[in-house]
């Protein structure tokens, strides 16, 4: 069967699929599908993208055809240092490409630092702080070697709160989220390192993303599950913190596993031609997760400009194979791939590298990815080529102190009944939790963090790191009171070990309870809990050891070390209970940072980023945990559309625990003012006229195929060459089960180069460029009323009008550092796009004829200010 033949048969299946979605049983978007759109859009170096293009243009010239598909194909598995690399171009000067994963530590390496987890700093609220940790990360990869560094973490955005990777991403909230992702990629990409956003695009669950791991897990399907969205979601949401993302000027996108409207992801041409380098004008490369390719060529005009890692069996064990690699060599030969296309594909690959100033800013790979050994094989999957492997370069350039600081400020103060800040001088200071110690094992006991095992400071799967230290909770706790030379301290860290906690909590004046809650990456299981979580409850006994020691003591303080939002229904309104701190996934310098905190050396700020719901059906939605499409691709209806998190309580009138944008201090704030300016600007008018032709910058074919063979130098074992294996390109061809390409399936317009109608919505990178015309400033007084200094997060919402938009949305915010009586001015703008909505007839933005409310306030439920726009 050849290639696009069984494209083409997959996408009937999906029509097929449609069709019965007509039966009520399953709702409108079971079975929906992903519009063709071709041919992919090349870059044309615009929105500050201008002389890094010439440049990228001017080395893609000299390339050959064999050196482009050598830029564009992963080397394998294990065959190089990194988690990812692709070939390089020795002739040119331009030596392989390292791609390492994590935006929150270089994982799998040593001497680095552990940062805040990014779904933690997102209640930190502060653009400053998201910049900074962005450049300290994208510093520490750059120093170990690192060309692209796989983050920040767009999706999944946190459609159900159970979602594994939630913890990975800022927040549910499109807007936050967004402004979050864009700072961080401005300071990964300062650093010198490409940033690449992922995982594009409506990734929200782990569970049945792709077979291997299904199968893994016991279930017989034969697709990843289909994330089924409708279009004004699709922009209005997810496709959202993606265009801040581009517009930002992120070097890279990564798409996901999962399929989208039933195509997947890294072969769908909607997504990746038409609304990510088409609406949103992007002028950098797209890359596969790793795994999630499923073809060849009609992966390639899909618009996907990278494989990775380069080989097909990935997950079921490195064979060399490849759908690229080879393959599009002899795609570019028979006809089927137009060279204009793997042009575009290794021009984007190289306007990245020098829009950072990869030429400039290289470090040589010092570490390796498979061993923390000095010595090993540089090329494990092969065996080969023994020698030193890792430098053990210390990277940290103290960021700790950082990390400290932003973790501190990331905490959010939930409940303080008086009890906080303690001196240090309370006399009897009690601890109790596994999450306040030491994991006995220590803190890299288990591969990418797959274990609940002591304090809870970061995730598990790709989104981790090896920590170089880990300061516990009880140690930075017995330091404060020890250092005070006062005072007592004692510790029960077993959290089913009730007579010694009730005895230890009776006779403290101050009860510390540490709980946690994990999840992670769906390639490793934790408590049974597959990547995403079962429920939302506390883990290791939480809710027990909580009740137990309030049940003794009247002063008990509990402190939350979680992904997201947990269950807190049996202990937040206890009287006991005088003040809870959600402390998130604080990194290295966990102990510390709650320290600081808790003595009161740095005053709470941080709001949530989520909503505490009651319950899990609160939130409107779930995930799907088990195949309900028979052995076909799970189906995932996103029937809810934009009405997630608060969004969902608002709609349901439903009320939380505690309300997205909420955080207490150790002082009050007044609100009061409330102007808004109009400012001048001149009517949207849609993107029109033609794109160039595609450009073809060089064409080394010969007609001699004996020219593409393997040259005459040592071949790595399973290694990916983009070499002829055989003059017969059909016996050369050596993906998978399909049959080699032939531009008799091709999809209509796939290889067309001529000049191409340009996007109504696009026009620049992140969008039309009138989306972000600054069409109000809104102003208000904010006084601090209370004793003692702090900081306020101000939040700015807009109700857009329409009887299907969301009661608020969230589109501004400023934290601003207050002394005792003093008042400042919170300034905040609002866009174009801010104030718009999608239209699916015209497929653009348009601002409704609806009357628009501002509203300030503390939170999303705690709404202060407000008028109606003029």
């Amino acid at each position: 069967m050849k290639l696009l033949q069984a494209s083409a048969l997959l996408l009937a299946a999906s029509l097929a699929r449609a069709q019965e979605s007509d039966d009520t049983t399953h709702g409108p978007l079971w079975g929906s599908t992903s519009p063709p759109k071709y041919p992919s859009p090349w870059i044309e170096g615009t929105g500050g993208w201008e002389e890094s293009y010439r440049r990228a243009q001017e080395i893609v010239s000299q390339m050959t055809l064999v050196e482009k598909v050598n830029l564009t194909t992963g080397t394998g598995w294990q065959t190089e240092a990194c988690i990812g690399q692709i070939g390089g171009v020795p002739r040119l000067g331009l030596d392989s490409l390292c791609l390492q994963v994590s935006s929150g530590g270089v994982i799998l390496g040593d001497r680095n630092s552990v940062f805040t987890g990014a779904g933690t700093i997102g209640a930190a609220w502060d653009r400053d702080l998201w910049y900074e940790r962005g450049f300290a990360v994208g510093t520490e990869h750059r120093l170990k070697g690192v060309d692209v560094l796989l983050g920040p973490v767009i999706s999944p955005l946190g459609r159900s709160p159970a979602g594994g990777r939630n913890w990975e991403v800022f927040s549910p909230d499109p807007s936050l989220s967004g402004i979050a992702v864009a700072e961080t990629i401005r300071g990964i990409q300062d650093a010198g390192v490409i940033a690449c956003a992922k995982h594009y695009l409506a990734n929200e669950q782990e569970r049945l993303r792709q077979v291997p791991e299904a199968e893994q897990f016991g279930y017989n399907i034969t697709a990843g599950l289909s994330a089924n969205v409708d279009d004004a979601t699709m922009h209005e949401l997810y496709l959202w913190p993606f265009a801040d993302a581009v517009r930002a000027g992120t070097g890279a996108v990564m798409c996901s596993h999962n399929q989208i409207n039933n195509s997947y992801s890294c072969g769908n041409s909607y997504t990746m031609n038409y609304l990510l380098k088409g609406v949103l004008g992007f002028q950098g490369f797209v890359l596969s997760d790793w795994s999630a390719l499923h073809s060849g060529v009609s992966s390639a005009l899909a618009g996907l400009d990278m494989a990775m890692p380069g080989d097909i069996g990935f997950l079921t064990g490195t064979d060399g194979r490849s759908y690229w690699g080879t393959n599009m060599t002899v795609a570019v030969l028979n006809g089927t791939l137009p060279e204009w296309r793997l042009d575009d594909m290794a021009t984007r690959i190289m306007a990245a590298y020098y829009q950072v100033g990869r030429d400039t800013n290289h470090v040589a790979t010092n570490f390796n990815s498979w061993t923390k050994n000095t010595y090993g094989y540089k090329h494990v999957a092969a065996g080969m080529d023994y020698g030193v492997v890792n430098q053990h370069v210390d990277v940290r350039e103290g960021h700790g102190d950082k990390i400290r600081e932003a973790s501190a400020r990331s905490s959010v103060l939930l409940k303080n009944n008086g009890a906080l800040p303690l001196t240090g001088r309370e006399g009897f200071t009690a601890v109790f939790g596994s999450d306040a110690e030491d994991p006995p094992l220590g803190p890299n006991a288990c591969p990418f963090r797959g274990c609940l095992s002591g304090t809870l400071a970061v995730g598990w799967g790709s989104g981790s790191a090896d920590f170089s230290y880990l300061v516990s909770p009880l140690t930075a706790i017995q330091n404060e009171i020890l250092g005070n030379k006062v005072g007592a301290i004692s510790a029960v860290t077993h959290n089913w070990a009730y007579p010694e906690i009730t005895v230890e909590a009776a006779q403290a004046d101050v009860a510390i309870v540490f709980v946690n809650a994990n999840s992670g990456e769906g390639i490793l299981a934790v408590d049974d809990n597959w990547g995403d979580r079962n429920n939302l409850t506390l883990w290791d006994n939480g809710d027990a050891l909580i009740e137990t020691v309030s049940a003794v003591c009247n002063n008990t303080i509990v402190v939350l070390h979680t992904v997201g939002p947990v269950l807190v229904n049996s202990f937040y309104d206890n009287p006991n209970v005088t003040a809870i701190i959600w402390a998130g996934l604080p990194g290295e310098q966990s102990g510390n940072s709650i320290a600081d905190i808790l003595y009161g050396r740095i005053t709470p700020g941080g709001k949530l980023p989520f909503t505490v719901g009651a319950a899990k059906e609160d939130y409107g939605n779930d995930l799907v945990y088990e195949p309900n499409n028979g052995n076909a691709a799970p189906q995932v209806d996103f029937e809810e559309g934009v009405f997630i998190d608060y969004r969902a309580f608002d709609k349901a009138d439903i009320e939380p625990i505690y309300e997205f944008g909420f955080g207490l201090s150790y002082t009050t704030f007044d609100y009061s003012n409330l102007q808004i300016q109009k400012n001048e600007s001149s009517e949207y008018v849609a993107t029109s006229g033609m794109t160039e032709a595609a450009p073809v910058l060089s064409n080394h074919r010969t007609d001699n195929r004996a020219d593409y063979m393997f040259p005459d130098m040592p071949r790595i074992p399973l290694y990916i060459y983009p070499y002829l294996t055989s003059t017969d390109l059909e016996e050369s061809y050596n993906a998978s089960d399909y049959g080699m390409p032939s531009s008799e399936w091709l999809p209509e317009g796939a290889t067309e180069g001529s000049p191409q109608p340009r996007v109504p919505a696009g026009g620049a990178p992140g969008g039309n460029p009138q989306l972000w015309d600054i069409l109000y400033t809104v102003t208000a007084t904010i006084t601090n009323s209370g004793e003692l200094p702090g900081e306020e997060i101000v939040q700015l919402y807009v109700n857009l009008g329409g009887p299907n938009d969301p009661k608020v949305v969230l589109r501004n915010f400023d934290r601003l550092a207050l002394e005792p009586g003093e008042s400042k001015e919170f300034s905040a703008t609002l866009t174009r796009r801010d104030l718009s909505n999608w239209d699916t007839t015209i497929q653009n933005w348009v601002i409704t004829d609806y009357p628009k409310t501002v509203f300030v306030g503390a939170s999303s439920r705690k709404l202060l200010l407000q008028d109606t726009l003029p």
